[in-house]
């Protein structure tokens, strides 16, 4: 029997733990149930991260974590799934391509940035959304220091001002400053299309988000979007132009493409509808998760939101779900009804909340205390060692908060 596994990212990395989790505890071996992860590289992308400076550190390696779950890897990327006849192209980075049968597939191929047909956007647009994109603008500001300080070079518009984009913008002042020098003046302007800034929030932490803006002197247009880019700027929607050598796009993700192959309903995103298994409905033999999926987390309407916080859960589910049923013994109903925020603020500290109505509990500096324990141990792969590899996997207890 095989498990395949398409997605090296938190839900792919964790649907791995936790099937090869599973085989353990019922005595299978690997040669009875091999599980198979296919990804590009074996490597996490902390992509959570992706906002910071040195984006080219922010990798963990998985290779060895795989090895000692006796899960193999597959290095390439899978180009199309056939579900009538499970099985999986893969094409390698040599250009040749070698096809994989499953058992059962779980689809952990993660979510992508939306970029509209805006014009000037593919030409003149960064983004922190992938690790080459993140490297691509981290080179982009650090050229800045050798260009004449007018026509815009220290002012950076972020599109979007939702959570990826107030992470991005906030941190955007202490990095230009460590790039031109102490005495520059950033100035920092959030484009968002919504009413108000982190539309998705809520009016709770709003005020602790408006209040760090001030602070760093971050601006706001809100109840506009951005209409085109050029070298040299943007143009608003309202007519407002503004002159700036960086544009940073974080305006909303998609899932990512290869889920279209997948023939079963999907939701504006492009996530596939699961049931409490993570199953695909309709199509037999198919999970997905994190990004790829639109999963309930618990009986009041709440969905699993396009994060890591989710996918690291999802992921533990969705792996042991697949292998139970490929080893005959009852599944877990996916559920996560704890649900945190923490969103950096850059200079001006952190904002922690819980739940779904999102209270806020910590604030400022002891938030990025928190924030901090978050993105450099919590979000990280366990160590390279059998048991403590499998123990982390728990479905039940991944991303308890």
């Amino acid at each position: 029997m095989r498990l395949v596994i398409i997605g090296a990212g938190f839900a792919g990395m964790y649907a791995a733990l936790s099937a090869a989790r599973l085989r353990d505890i019922q005595g299978a071996s690997p040669d009875e149930l091999e599980i198979a992860l296919i990804a590009p590289e074996p490597t996490l992308v902390v992509r959570p991260r992706l906002y910071e400076a040195k984006p080219e550190t922010l990798t963990a390696p998985l290779l060895d974590v795989l090895k000692s779950i006796d899960v193999v890897y597959v290095q390439g990327s899978a180009e199309t799934i056939d579900t009538k006849s499970r099985m999986v192209q893969v094409s390698t980075a040599a250009g040749t391509r070698k096809t994989l049968s499953y058992d059962r597939l779980v689809v952990a191929t993660g979510s992508r940035l939306f970029r509209p047909n805006i014009p000037g956007l593919a030409e003149h647009g960064f983004s922190v959304d992938s690790l080459d994109d993140a490297i691509a603008l981290d080179r982009h500001l650090h050229s800045l220091a050798d260009r004449p300080a007018r026509n815009g070079r220290d002012t950076i518009v972020v599109a979007g001002g939702g959570f990826t984009g107030i992470e991005a913008a906030t941190e955007m002042p202490g990095r230009l400053r460590a790039i031109l020098g102490k005495e520059t003046r950033p100035r920092v302007i959030i484009v968002e299309r919504n009413g108000a800034i982190a539309p998705d929030m809520g009016a709770g932490p709003r005020p602790v988000i408006e209040d760090a803006l001030r602070k760093l002197g971050v601006e706001t247009r809100v109840g506009a979007g951005v209409s085109s880019l050029d070298e040299t700027g943007v143009t608003l929607s309202n007519g407002e132009r503004i002159e700036a050598e960086t544009v940073v796009w974080a305006a909303g993700i998609r899932a990512a493409p290869l889920t279209q192959q997948i023939p079963a309903e999907r939701d504006n995103s492009g996530r596939l509808l699961v049931d409490q298994d993570l199953r695909v409905t309709s199509v037999p033999g198919v999970f997905a998760t994190g990004d790829a999926a639109k999963a309930a987390c618990d009986d009041t309407g709440n969905f699993a939101l396009m994060s890591c916080q989710h996918a690291t859960r999802m992921g533990a589910f969705a792996g042991n779900n697949a292998a139970a049923e490929l080893l005959g013994v009852p599944t877990k109903p996916y559920h996560q009804k704890a649900y945190v925020t923490c969103l950096d603020l850059g200079e001006a500290g952190a904002v922690f909340t819980r739940g779904w109505e999102r209270k806020v509990e910590m604030i400022g500096d002891v938030a990025k205390k928190t924030k901090h324990e978050i993105n450099t141990v919590w979000i990280y792969p366990p160590r390279a060692e059998r048991a403590a590899a499998l123990a982390s996997a728990d479905p039940e207890h991944v991303t308890e908060v």
